[in-house]
């Protein structure tokens, strides 16, 4: 079993980045950490790390729900994510949740808000919720299971199992993968990897945490694998030479490049294909060229078509100057894909409860929606996720349940 102490970061745990987009969050800076941080994890998976890295499995729950007491009245709290807005909604009674949510969202805090305070929570937890009144019995490939559909993935338990009939009698699940401390709900720290054995046991509430759990050892490296992931590693240090990285943080000098580029690969995520790196950087400039087409033909007035024409044609330019550059870049986005997918698939071979996707034809076997690698010593956690599979899927569904 991976075991990991709990990560500091000043940040929030509202949102992980994908280990490949470090390049174009952060430049050469982010080429840097990413290199670093897959050197480290690989000296882990290989089994020669001093166990300051960690792993989680990225349960594919929904919502995200937090609880419990706020330290500035001692109150017992539930809510989403907008506990951390500027006016955040905190909700103390389903008044509360009514006032701050509605739809799905409402009624699924307001299951957490009548059984988690049986857990004993002592600060604030962060975690996904797995079900509530939606667990159902299904057959799958002629044997009997309990499962449940929060979001995209199925999630199936043999249905004679002990786990089986904890669910079965609870009212919620969730899994915990996140503790916040501090004074002051504003200066909240979060931590990965809490310690939920100090929890209740309740039969209301089923929990875990997200700690990947491997007796097995199947997510260990052979010496042949490590040789095939320390080789791509290399092929990205050579790559990534000082005047590439020089030149990567010029052309992301305009913020735009950055934040354009992850809606457009976004964009390819969603349509199942990315292309090679010249069709992706064909396909960015056409993209950029598209957009600014649609915004300059709802303006109003001529010389307000002409500046923002100004300003497209200015940026379509420096894109082109800077061509060669962008194409490395996003080989070197592709680069670092390549080396993360090596770990999913190698990570993705623990398993513990059965998880499907529900097609127009039954279920079809599927992996974990992807797993959280964090870094003790950076500081750093990255997404490892199938973004092909997983964020594609992700994008594309309908969800049961209302963002607020």
């Amino acid at each position: 079993m991976f075991r990991f102490k709990a990560y500091i970061t000043e940040e929030k745990n509202l949102h992980l980045e994908h280990l490949e987009d470090a390049v174009v969050n952060d430049g050469s800076k982010g080429v840097i950490e990413a290199i670093n941080f897959s050197e480290s994890l690989l000296n882990m998976l290989g089994g020669s790390s001093e166990s300051k890295f960690g792993i989680t499995v990225k349960w594919d729950g929904a919502p995200a729900v937090f609880a419990g007491i706020n330290p500035e009245n001692g109150k017992f709290f539930v809510g989403s994510k907008s506990i951390f807005n500027k006016n955040p909604k905190i909700n103390y009674t389903e008044q509360d949740i009514d006032n701050n949510h509605a739809g799905g969202l409402a009624d699924k805090l307001k299951v957490a808000l009548k059984y988690l305070p049986e857990l004993g929570i002592k600060g604030i937890l962060q975690g996904d919720m797995m079900f509530t009144d939606d667990v159902t019995s299904e057959v799958i490939d002629g044997e009997s299971y309990i499962t449940f559909t929060p979001n995209t993935i199925t999630y199936a338990v043999p249905a004679q199992s002990d786990l089986a009939k904890r669910i079965v009698k609870a009212k919620m699940g969730v899994v915990w993968h996140t503790e916040y401390t501090g004074s002051d709900m504003s200066n909240m720290k979060a931590s990965f990897g809490p310690n939920v054995s100090g929890l209740r046991k309740t039969s209301n509430v089923w929990f875990d945490n997200a700690d990947l759990k491997d007796e097995s050892g199947s997510a260990t490296f052979t010496q042949s694998e490590t040789k095939i992931v320390a080789g791509k590693i290399s092929s990205v240090k050579r790559l990534a030479s000082k005047k590439v990285l020089s030149g990567i943080d010029s052309l992301l000098s305009n913020k735009e490049i950055s934040d354009e580029f992850k809606i457009y690969y976004n964009s390819l995520v969603r349509g199942g294909r990315i292309g090679s790196n010249q069709v992706v950087v064909r396909g960015f400039m056409e993209y950029i060229k598209s957009k600014y087409e649609t915004e300059i033909a709802k303006l109003k007035t001529d010389a307000a078509k002409s500046r923002k024409q100004q300003k497209v044609d200015a940026l379509l330019s420096f894109l082109k100057s800077n061509s060669s550059i962008l194409t490395k870049m996003i080989e070197i986005h592709q680069m670092l894909k390549d080396i993360k997918m090596l770990f999913v698939r190698k990570i993705e071979q623990v398993k513990s409860i059965g998880l499907f996707l529900r097609t127009d034809n039954g279920f079809e076997v599927t992996a974990p929606e992807g797993f959280v690698a964090i870094d003790h010593i950076s500081k750093r956690a990255y997404k490892l996720v199938d973004r092909m599979t997983f964020s594609k899927a992700n994008f594309n569904a309908a969800k049961n349940w209302v963002k607020g």
